[in-house]
């Protein structure tokens, strides 16, 4: 009964210490990087690495501007069927587990921005050389978890082909007994 309640609850702990991380960083970079400067953690790692405080309305990585409300709607979807799911997942695939906290924590550390602020705050520029998007915590904890279900799944794929059985042999069209 304990280790159930142990193996159902990682999905949340995992979610919720994203989320914990999220606002948090996010709260840091509020109160300490006025909307639009820039931060250079060191001067040759401007181009490569900095912080720019943004606010977006749109989805992860600064996509589909003015999106806010859509987004935090299809966010409590994707907190809810993931929560479904994580309840009804066999003892034992912690590794899901943790990847759908990533998820989840995602998910909803961005939604409680919307919420809460209106626009998500991002703050994370890499190759500001190549004009890549700007974005946080949960948008990165979401991209990872993306990332790891779909290695996942390729994985599993690729050991169910190697565990088929084999195909039956064809008849032997030119026997005639």
């Amino acid at each position: 009964m304990v280790r159930k309640l142990i193996n159902q609850s990682l999905v949340f702990w995992i979610a919720g210490l994203v989320i914990l991380i999220d606002q948090y960083v996010k709260y840091l970079v509020r109160a300490n990087l006025p909307v639009g400067e820039v931060y250079s953690l060191a001067p040759g790692l401007d181009p490569y690495f900095r912080l720019l405080h943004i606010e977006n309305t749109g989805a992860a990585f600064g996509m589909f501007q003015s999106g806010g409300t859509l987004f935090a709607l299809i966010a409590v979807i994707v907190a809810v069927v993931i929560s479904y799911y994580a309840l009804r997942l066999p003892d034992g695939q912690w590794t899901l587990r943790v990847v759908l906290g990533l998820q989840l924590g995602g998910a909803l550390g961005n939604l409680v921005d919307r919420v809460v602020n209106g626009p998500v705050t991002d703050f994370f520029n890499l190759f500001s050389f190549l004009n890549t998007p700007i974005f946080n915590v949960a948008d990165l904890s979401i991209t990872l978890g993306v990332i790891a279900l779909l290695i996942m799944m390729w994985a599993e794929a690729r050991q169910s082909k190697t565990k088929a059985p084999p195909a039956p042999e064809p008849a032997d069209a030119g026997n005639s007994s």
